[in-house]
């Protein structure tokens, strides 16, 4: 296990920087991860992150991509969202970006950006 620190606080990660417990998260643990990808979070990328901690919250289960993508279409408009908005935003995809800005535990499986 690896330690994020942030605000003098520090929270585990796996070994590729996952928190290992999503009630860890806060906007702070968002703002390092993002900040650790080179990210700099606009307003869309605060939607994603948003929608897949809401998701989250309902579930217990991460959002695959087709979800948020249409959940974004339905914000932001259907002429805006695609997945090339979704990869523009997050560039190394959905599930390695996206999520872990957001908290969640890696996937299991990749399948989210399919």
């Amino acid at each position: 296990m690896q330690q994020l620190e942030v605000a003098g606080k520090f929270i585990e990660t796996d070994n590729e920087g996952f928190l290992v417990d999503p009630a860890d998260w806060d906007i702070n643990v968002a703002n390092k991860l993002a900040e650790q990808l080179d990210i700099e979070m606009s307003a869309h990328h605060w939607e994603v992150v948003n929608f897949v901690r809401a998701y989250y919250e309902q579930t217990q289960t991460v959002p695959e991509a087709r979800y948020a993508l249409k959940d974004l279409a339905e914000k932001l408009g259907k002429e805006l969202v695609n997945r090339k908005f979704l990869y523009q935003l997050f560039p190394y995809g959905y599930g390695q970006q996206a999520c872990k800005i957001a908290g969640m535990r890696k996937p299991l499986k990749l399948m989210l950006d399919v």
